[in-house]
């Protein structure tokens, strides 16, 4: 259940930013704005969340392990972003100008949430990381 939370919880993140920039600022589609932000979501959190951040690390500390993982993540999730929504967004608009600026804009504000988001999962969702530091 803490998944399915946690994924609920990426998607609104990614699909406000999207909104936002896309709609709000580069005149897309709605419907596209919210079919590039379910994509960038189950991507972003299969690979990004689940595969890097949850599996690296180094057994040195809590601390020094935490910020090593969420770095490497949320660097990973930026260029993810960047390449779901500018790739996505050529098939699904007009003007590639706009969307290279867009799918840039877009993934240095969805990584600045991932680095948040990251301490949400940390904390609620890969509770394993904490147990192997507490015992």
């Amino acid at each position: 259940m803490e998944h399915v939370k946690a994924i609920l919880i990426k998607f609104i993140m990614i699909a406000v930013v999207l909104g936002i920039v896309l709609t709000g600022i580069y005149d897309g589609e709605f419907g596209d704005t919210l079919l590039i932000s379910l994509v960038l979501t189950v991507v972003a959190y299969i690979l990004g969340d689940l595969l890097l951040f949850r599996r690296t690390g180094d057994d040195h500390g809590p601390s020094s392990d935490y910020v090593k993982r969420n770095t490497i993540a949320t660097v990973s999730d930026a260029v993810l972003a960047f390449l779901v929504v500018w790739l996505m967004g050529k098939a699904l608009f007009i003007n590639d100008g706009d969307v290279l600026s867009a799918a840039f804009l877009s993934a240095l504000i969805i990584a600045a949430g991932e680095w948040f988001f990251h301490k949400y999962l940390d904390d609620h969702v890969f509770r394993e990381k904490h147990a192997h530091y507490e015992a």
